[in-house]
């Protein structure tokens, strides 16, 4: 079998826990202490949030949505494949160095998504986000 590699760590904003990332062959995990939040091999309910969030908009003009935490891209790449063109992302992410594992050792998982027209990543609090947006 082969072994977990930790590839970096980072701090949440509270200094109190710390998220890493971990690698064995081609597959990637982001863990939270002993909890496993995010696996390259698993992506079904992110991608189903994505595709039934995306269909109760669907022929609107210019919609715009959010997704709070980037993840390993699952949500938005989803969101991208539901969305038209004229659509935007935002993308709140808590922990900038997960940003950073996006366009680096995951980038191969991002395939682009984060290049994307559509898509802007806010490094901040999805809570704070929506708090600041004026009510549509």
């Amino acid at each position: 079998m082969i072994p977990w590699v930790q590839l970096d760590s980072a701090k949440t904003p509270d200094g109190g826990q710390e998220l890493r990332l971990k690698r064995r062959g081609t597959e990637f995990s982001i863990m939270l202490g002993t909890n496993e939040l995010m696996n390259s091999r698993l992506s079904g309910s992110e991608e189903a949030l994505a595709k039934l969030s995306c269909e109760r908009i669907a022929g609107h003009s210019r919609p715009t949505i959010l997704i709070g935490g980037l993840g390993m891209g699952f949500t938005l790449r989803a969101a991208l494949t539901e969305l038209a063109n004229d659509a935007g992302i935002v993308v709140a992410e808590l922990v900038p160095a997960v940003v950073a594992w996006a366009r680096g050792p995951m980038a191969e998982i991002f395939d682009g998504c984060l290049d994307d027209p559509r898509v802007t990543i806010q490094e901040t609090d999805v809570g704070q986000l929506i708090r600041s947006r004026p009510a549509a």
